[in-house]
């Protein structure tokens, strides 16, 4: 069952979302079905950290980490061509990477860059411990917003393997093409405001947007692991 779940009045819209943590919230008014189940809600750092935040404690979940990064464009880092997942396997969009005229050398320094991005973000926020287990539970993985997908893609693909009951995305928004490539491969998308057209940017969904610090996703993550 692959299923979509979206805000249909949001369809095409901008600035819809004061903040991350108001993009949670209505997030996990459409998961309430989900409230007290066997599962866990998972963030990527580090904007994705307050929607899940929000969305675990609606619906009584425990909150952890995916560590994830997109394979960042050569003087574009805000765009990528790819994605590394947390066991460091590698997913490209060959196709972009031979319209960007990228060498091979090019590509692998940039892959390189993302593994060790990843190594030293799995120390900050994970601080040694191993991945949860999600064997047969739901798992709800939470970003602020999609743009090309292949992060998401590379956190669903590593999720998957470890045999859950069910995945679910939830982000705030997200592109239609983006939002037809992830739905095949998870139960549920639950992406609010879904957007068409050539020019897609996740904070144009954001009336406060900002780049969230590392520091500030791991407050979040310490005060939620508090109050359980």
């Amino acid at each position: 069952m692959h299923k979509l779940i979206e805000d249909r009045s949001l369809r095409d819209m901008v600035s819809v979302f004061k903040d991350r943590k108001e993009a949670g919230r209505l997030l996990a008014q459409k998961l309430s079905g989900h409230k007290g189940v066997d599962g866990i809600v998972l963030g990527i750092p580090s904007g994705g950290i307050p929607v899940a935040d929000e969305i675990a404690k609606a619906i009584g979940l425990p909150l952890d980490v995916i560590i994830v990064r997109k394979v960042q464009i050569p003087d574009n880092p805000e765009a990528g061509f790819g994605a590394v997942g947390p066991d460091g396997e590698v997913s490209l969009n060959i196709d972009l990477a031979s319209q960007l005229h990228l060498t091979e050398e090019e590509v692998e320094r940039q892959i390189q860059i993302t593994k060790d991005v990843i190594r030293r973000r799995n120390e900050i926020f994970r601080e040694g411990l191993p991945f949860p287990s999600v064997k047969d539970k739901v798992v709800i993985v939470a970003d602020d917003g999609l743009a090309s997908g292949y992060t998401m893609l590379s956190a669903v693909d590593f999720i998957k393997k470890r045999n859950p009951e069910k995945v679910v995305v939830a982000v705030p928004t997200a592109p239609k093409g983006t939002v037809d490539l992830i739905l095949p491969q998870v139960d549920e998308l639950v992406c609010l405001n879904v957007r068409n057209g050539f020019i897609f940017a996740v904070a144009d969904a954001y009336e406060n947007w900002y780049d969230l610090a590392d520091s500030e996703a791991i407050s979040i993550l310490k005060n939620f692991r508090l109050r359980r």
